[in-house]
């Protein structure tokens, strides 16, 4: 019995099969291939492997890999960690903004002025009592020295931080300087109503509104978050969102707002620190 099953077995392998193409009219031969089990398995295993080895070689040495679902390559992981660093940092740089924007329509609403740049977290409290306050003879030349040197470079030194050439908004005579002691952030400039007032530097307006205290007020922020405030306007020539030149006219001046004795421009310079005396950056 085992010996007739080995027997067919073979006579199955043996039979060879023939694979034709004819015409369909003329039943004439175009195509003949002679077949077997073996060669059909042969031939089918080759040609998959090939298929195999193409797709294979698509996929790891082309950027077809990267449509892969799931497939992750290095150069993306490091993408994907610089792509959250830096929406990380904008959400941060996002969040001082709307505070110093917050700080700075606190004080045009009559507020006091907090420097929200300070971290409470982050302040140290010391006993002065601890301390030695007894100068050296070599401190005390020191401080002789220094002060000495910064009586005269004060206005340079404050200068050199701002890395922005602004113009004056109008030309005038200031009838009431910066003074921080008594909650004046800006200077006064008396002139006739509706003079064209003028951005200082190129920026986008922040603020192009009514107060009841400042009357039609614009806030335009520059570049390096400086930020520059004009009061009591007659009217406004710019809205909200728009973006302005350096020497565009953003109001007509006027004497608008109960904080006014009469027609002036109250003007005012912020940087990141808080509020800053304009006249030590423009000539007016």
């Amino acid at each position: 019995m085992e010996s007739s099953k080995k027997k067919n077995i073979k006579k199955r392998e043996s039979k060879n099969y023939r694979l034709v193409i004819q015409e369909e009219k003329t039943y004439k031969e175009k195509f003949k291939l002679k077949l077997s089990r073996t060669n059909v398995f042969l031939t089918g295993t080759f040609i998959s492997l090939i298929i195999v080895s193409i797709t294979t070689s698509i996929i790891f040495f082309t950027p077809v890999r990267e449509y892969i679902p799931g497939y992750d390559t290095t150069k993306m992981r490091i993408q994907a960690i610089n792509n959250l660093e830096r929406l990380d940092s904008l959400i941060n740089q996002l969040s001082i903004n709307e505070n110093y924007l917050e700080a700075v329509f606190q004080t045009i609403n009559g507020e006091d002025y907090k420097n929200i740049y300070t971290n409470e977290s982050q302040r140290i409290s010391v006993d002065l009592s601890e301390l030695d306050m007894s100068l050296r003879v070599e401190d005390s030349i020191l401080r002789k020295v220094v002060e000495r040197e910064d009586k005269f470079n004060v206005i340079e030194s404050e200068i050199q931080t701002l890395n922005l050439e602004m113009s004056p908004p109008v030309r005038g005579i200031i009838i009431e300087s910066f003074d921080v002691s008594i909650k004046h952030y800006g200077i006064d400039i008396v002139l006739k109503e509706q003079t064209p007032v003028k951005a200082v530097a190129d920026g986008i307006v922040l603020l192009s509104e009514w107060t009841i205290d400042s009357g039609h007020t614009v806030i335009v922020y520059h570049k390096d978050q400086l930020t520059s405030v004009y009061k009591h306007n007659y009217l406004s020539k710019v809205k909200t969102g728009d973006y302005v030149k350096q020497g565009q006219v953003v109001a007509l001046s006027g004497n608008t707002g109960e904080l006014t004795s009469g027609p002036h421009l109250h003007f005012e310079l912020w940087d990141s620190n808080g509020p800053i005396n304009p006249e030590d950056f423009i000539i007016f």
